[in-house]
């Protein structure tokens, strides 16, 4: 409460029944503009960089090689519609297990809750049906990765078994 003079403008306020626009906020920091980006994140950002600076290559290096390692395990078992090494990331499609199986991304997304572990980004990016968007993070521990790659490969043999079973999920 004590901050919200400080929001910026415009304002949206409570008029009787209705809602309307207000530019009235002497104290306001002002208009936030798109081309500045994402003001929040950018300080979020660079109180991590001023945290982590000299760990941040190393913290870098363990996160791409994470990514890879799942890519290299998991490449057989789900279509791969960019076949390159990768950086923090990579995308996988269930595109195969959808034609052959009836079982889509989203499926196999949640079905992964069933084996406690946070879904994967899906259908994004865009240009990759039945995307499986997969960001290992630099802390994750050799047997972490392995438990999320024996749970995709389950999943994927699930798929072919018993397609069901992932539409029931989570």
């Amino acid at each position: 409460k004590r901050l919200e003079p400080f929001l910026p403008v415009p304002a949206i306020v409570r008029d009787g029944e209705r809602y309307r626009v207000d530019y009235d906020r002497p104290k306001s920091i002002g208009k936030v503009r798109g081309f500045l980006g994402p003001f929040g994140v950018f300080v979020r950002s660079y109180a991590f960089i001023r945290a982590y600076g000299p760990q941040l290559r190393e913290m870098s290096e363990a996160a791409v090689l994470n990514a890879n390692y799942l890519l290299a395990r998991l490449r057989d078992a789900y279509d791969l519609p960019f076949d390159r090494l990768c950086m923090h990331e990579f995308v996988l499609s269930a595109r195969r297990q959808k034609r052959e199986h009836g079982v889509t991304a989203l499926d196999v997304a949640k079905r992964l809750m069933d084996y406690n572990f946070h879904q994967p980004t899906v259908y994004f990016p865009l240009v990759v049906p039945e995307a499986l968007m997969i960001e290992p993070t630099e802390t994750e521990a050799k047997e972490t990765l392995d438990a999320f790659v024996d749970a995709m490969l389950a999943i994927a043999r699930e798929a072919a078994e018993s397609p069901e079973l992932l539409k029931e999920a989570p």
